[in-house]
């Protein structure tokens, strides 16, 4: 019972290390990429920052500690200063999940990195080691869940812009998304099929990643 309690603790501990970069870098790739694109907006709220407090939604926070999914504060942004409208709000929507496939990755290079050179052995070594591997599953968790087209997550956003009927489907009904998302992560409706997205996603990153290390 007692080495139950501690690997639970062990691993709420590594899975709150891995959300907080996991959140700030998500938002912060959607407010750099619509920086980028001309609009200021993101640097005038405070929001083009790296600071986590900026960036945390407390409910959407709780879900990813506990669920593994979850969500934060939107970046605000202001899609007129883009030269093709259309084209930046994709581009600005799927700047925050692919930033965290990305950072997944990176994460599990490290975890190679580690494997191979047999430093996970040692305590500083199995530190890291560890908080890569959570690091890992949360970025590619927030990514996938992000792109799953219910408001307000990215992929409606998405959605939005390459099918116009969906912005009326969405507003008819924007008082209940957020309830319905929060529904349909405690139920664990989303856990097996964003599960085994997961699941393929990581193996497909750690074959690239043996094929760059081996």
């Amino acid at each position: 019972m007692f080495l139950n309690l501690q690997s639970q603790l062990q691993s709420l501990l590594f899975t709150a290390m891995g959300v907080l970069p996991a959140i700030v870098i998500h938002e912060y790739a959607h407010g750099w990429i619509s920086y980028k694109l001309g609009d200021p907006t993101a640097k005038q709220a405070g929001r083009l920052t790296l600071n986590p407090l900026k960036h945390l939604d407390p409910v959407g926070v709780l879900c990813m500690l506990f669920f593994r999914v979850g969500w934060a504060k939107p970046v605000p942004i202001n899609p007129w200063y883009y030269k093709n409208k259309k084209k930046g709000i994709i581009a600005v929507s799927l700047a925050g999940p692919l930033a965290n496939f990305i950072f997944a990755f990176v994460m599990l290079f490290v975890e190679g990195i580690l494997m191979k050179y047999g430093l996970y052995g040692f305590t500083i070594g199995w530190f890291v080691y560890q908080l890569c591997y959570y690091s890992a599953i949360i970025n590619v968790g927030l990514g996938l869940f992000n792109l799953i087209p219910i408001p307000p997550l990215d992929g409606s956003k998405v959605v939005e812009e390459l099918w116009e009927k969906a912005v009326e489907f969405y507003y008819r009904y924007q008082p209940y998304w957020r309830w319905i998302l929060i529904l349909l992560i405690v139920t664990g409706v989303l856990s097996k099929p964003l599960g085994l997205l997961n699941k393929a996603l990581l193996n497909g990153m750690w074959q690239l990643v043996g094929l760059i290390l081996y």
